[in-house]
């Protein structure tokens, strides 16, 4: 299994680092899987939206060889004098470094991914408004970080509030840390629960929340909720008298 890690300018390194450093850490344990860092552009330094932390894409991001695509959010600002392919300022943004790596070969090589069976694409934090900036997730279950979620929904995505959502080749993570619990879920899925209980173990990590997928029951009213909103009704209906 090849797992490949997209760089973009301005991308966030936890992003980034934690679910490749799953993945890596998996190879202590078995010989099935592969790690690269990639970007649209190939091998070049690519400068992360935190002042001072670059990483090196090692290949190009290419669907045709990786199993499993995974897809950072942004972070910060682009670090002074970089050029910005929008034409905007050094100072961009989370959605305006999104916005940038839109203008490059990004979005036709996911949109690539998505489209080759058997290629998962998994996003952590804002990578999934990536996806559904580039139009290329509408009427799909998904998730970011919850400054996102109206964002995520603008642009036409089911907004599903849980740490991972598995949405069959697309897998979507919640904030920054998840990127830990999206990659043991995806290394549970893939190789096994075997592998990945060592890994949790060798980091000393437990995985949080459910993952969501799209089966089963689906869950009623609660007494509950219905409660709460016969007293909120009560209560306006009061304030409304007064």
């Amino acid at each position: 299994m090849l797992a490949q890690f997209v760089l973009f300018d301005g991308f966030d390194p936890l992003d980034v680092i934690a679910p490749y450093e799953v993945f890596s850490a998996a190879g202590n344990f078995t010989d099935q899987v592969r790690v690269e860092l990639v970007s649209a552009e190939g091998t070049r330094e690519v400068p992360s939206g935190i002042p001072g932390v670059s990483l090196t894409a090692a290949a190009p991001l290419d669907p045709s060889r990786a199993d499993l695509i995974v897809v950072p959010g942004a972070a910060g600002t682009l670090p002074a004098g970089t050029d910005d392919p929008a034409g905007g300022p050094s100072g961009a943004t989370i959605p305006v470094l999104i916005g940038n790596s839109l203008t490059t070969e990004l979005p036709g090589l996911l949109a690539k991914a998505l489209a080759t069976p058997g290629t998962t694409v998994a996003t952590v934090c804002g990578g999934s408004l990536v996806l559904a900036m580039a139009g290329l997730i509408k009427g799909r279950n998904a998730m970011t970080h919850h400054q996102g979620v109206d964002l995520l929904a603008r642009n036409g995505v089911t907004v599903v509030r849980a740490r991972v959502v598995d949405d069959g080749d697309l897998v979507t993570a919640g904030g920054v840390t998840s990127g830990l619990d999206l990659a043991l879920h995806l290394l549970d899925r893939e190789i096994g629960p075997k592998i990945a209980l060592a890994v949790e173990h060798l980091f000393a990590h437990e995985r949080r929340g459910v993952v969501w997928r799209d089966q089963g029951a689906v869950p009623q009213p609660s007494p509950f909720d219905t409660a709460q909103g016969a007293a909120a009704g009560m209560s306006s209906s009061a304030s409304a008298s007064a």
